[in-house]
């Protein structure tokens, strides 16, 4: 597993971009990155949070992460990898303007060196020359946003929910409808 240090360099082409990608998932594949670690600590790099607590931006942050890499890189992927007649040029435009916010919001829920390496995909996107290169660069932003995702997931305090459960809502329709007999 290659060291931090090593990994950090500056992404100058997208083939570089694809190496930093993969160097970093490959890092965090087996131990979740200090980031994580200190987010499920409370240390929140931007002090985000609502009335000195973490829970809203560990909810932010597993938000982001799962529609970011569900919803967004997904859809690039597919259409530059299994559909077909996408437009590389529109691609570029969108990841663009999408992947900028969400490098932004990525950072703002504690997580910088995440919010960081999405700039360098969006780096990398906007200097493809093909649908393949696009593909290919946003396969290896995605498995490595999935992984990052994965651990902010493990790591979220699931059950918190417990205390908010609600009644069956098919209760409230077999009740009415009883008391109608």
């Amino acid at each position: 597993m290659p060291a931090k240090a090593e990994i950090r360099k500056i992404a100058t082409s997208v083939e570089d971009v694809i190496a930093l990608l993969d160097a970093e998932r490959d890092a965090i594949w087996e131990c979740p990155p200090d980031e994580v670690m200190a987010m499920c600590r409370g240390e929140i790099p931007r002090g985000t949070g609502t009335k000195n607590t973490y829970l809203t931006t560990l909810i932010f942050a597993e938000n982001e992460l799962r529609t970011f890499t569900d919803e967004i890189l997904w859809f690039a992927w597919e259409l530059a990898a299994v559909k077909e007649g996408a437009d590389l040029r529109t691609l570029q435009l969108y990841m663009d303007e999408m992947c900028q916010y969400k490098a932004n919001m990525i950072d703002f829920v504690g997580l910088p060196r995440a919010g960081e390496l999405v700039k360098e995909y969006v780096g990398g996107v906007n200097a493809c020359k093909t649908l393949d290169e696009f593909a290919r660069l946003t396969g290896a932003a995605m498995t490595y946003i999935n992984r990052l995702h994965g651990w902010v997931d493990m790591a979220f305090p699931w059950g918190v929910t417990h205390g908010y459960t609600r009644s069956n809502p098919l209760d409230k329709i077999v009740k009415a409808a009883r008391a109608a007999q």
